[in-house]
């Protein structure tokens, strides 16, 4: 079984949210980077990763997403802030 990407991406910090899963976190970013990943980020200019987790199987990051997803804005907020309180672009230390 492949493992899988959760992440949060912002179009800047404390601005609008998108939280998504993925088998392949880069090519997922360059989709986003050019404005085809998905509309609602086309359209809010969401593109810096925030926030990004691994996990061992897809079936537990599409558990996770969905977790995600449910949970009120502030907890997203503090997810984020926990390991990343500069919402620096984490797109950077993939690249490395």
């Amino acid at each position: 079984m492949k493992g899988g990407w959760v992440f949060i991406l912002a179009n800047r910090k404390h601005g609008a949210l998108y939280t998504g899963v993925t088998l392949d976190i880069a090519a997922r970013m360059v989709q986003h980077r050019e404005g085809t990943g998905s509309q609602f980020c086309a359209k809010y200019g969401i593109s810096r990763l925030a926030h990004v987790e691994w996990h061992d199987s897809i079936e537990d990051a599409i558990a996770r997403e969905k977790a995600v997803k449910k949970w009120r804005r502030a907890w997203k907020i503090e997810l984020i802030e926990a390991a990343n309180p500069d919402w620096r672009d984490r797109w950077f230390d993939i690249l490395k």
